[in-house]
């Protein structure tokens, strides 16, 4: 059986593993990675490149039939016992597309056939199915990496604008946490797109979740409203428009949105692909 492999780039090789993951469809025990590249950033995005990683499926040793039974004759009363049940992990269940976009996505509603004997039951996801699954799927997940920390969830209220629908919002709390945000919060990215998947896949859930290392987001949004604001100050003084660092597309809307009724200014993305930033030029 010819085995999978798949090049794949991203900005960091946690990246890259994560989306080669996602795409072929296996566990990181089922699969060997070579690291081609390990990606820089450059100076301001200039001579930034890509990791770059080879991604393999394992093989799998094929496991030795059992010999045959002697050939004895068995009483038609004995009794023959029950093979163990197949344990079904997340590992064993193939991941779906990350949903990013904030707004819900609309989907027909799967048909599920029923004999005359069953009754139809309502498998409709509810958000207690989804926090659970996610708070499960967290938690599991710390553990496995031996880290202590406690996984919440809460409706994200302070993440949103005023007339906004809050995302649901996975909190996790504990000590020395910043291992789970890493670098320009590349691993916290990267940990809220697998426990997407996982929840995706579980209860068919379309609507925005996010996840928090101790309130990193919210001081995150607080902290980038109050640069707008200061360097929307510093346009007007100069008299020349400001070009702030690349950001992703979430935080980029944080400072549109501070500084669309601002009367002095207005804002405007440059740039491409992941080097897109917002530039704040005077009226």
């Amino acid at each position: 059986m010819q085995r999978k492999s798949l090049n794949v780039s991203a900005k960091t090789v946690d990246d890259a593993i994560a989306k080669g993951l996602a795409q072929i469809g296996l566990s990181r025990d089922q699969v060997d990675i070579q690291i081609v590249k390990e990606g820089r950033r450059g100076v301001f995005g200039i001579g930034a490149e890509d990791a770059q990683i080879i991604i393999t499926e394992r093989d799998v040793e094929p496991v030795a039939p059992p010999p045959p039974p002697p050939e004895t004759t068995m009483p038609e009363t004995a009794e023959v016992a029950d093979e163990p049940p197949i344990e079904v992990t997340d590992e064993s269940v193939e991941p779906v597309a990350e949903v990013v976009s904030a707004e819900t996505e609309s989907e027909s509603p799967e048909v599920v056939e029923t004999t005359a004997d069953e009754e139809t039951v309502d498998d409709s996801p509810t958000p207690t199915d989804v926090e659970t699954c996610g708070i499960t799927y967290l938690t599991d997940l710390l553990d496995n990496m031996g880290i202590q920390a406690e996984v919440t969830s809460r409706l994200g209220t302070d993440l949103v604008d005023e007339g906004e629908s809050p995302p649901l919002v996975f909190d996790i709390t504990g000590k020395d946490l910043g291992i789970l945000i890493g670098r320009r919060n590349a691993t916290l990215r990267s940990l809220q797109y697998i426990m997407r998947l996982s929840v995706n896949k579980a209860t068919g859930n379309r609507k925005p979740v996010l996840v928090d290392v101790e309130s990193y987001r919210v001081r995150r949004r607080q902290s980038l409203q109050q640069l707008a604001i200061q360097m929307a100050d510093q346009a007007i003084k100069k008299r020349r428009r400001v070009v702030l660092e690349s950001m992703s597309a979430y935080e980029r809307r944080i400072i549109h949105v501070t500084l669309r009724d601002h009367k002095s200014v207005r804002t405007k993305s440059i740039g491409g692909n992941d080097n897109r930033k917002v530039t704040i030029i005077p009226k």
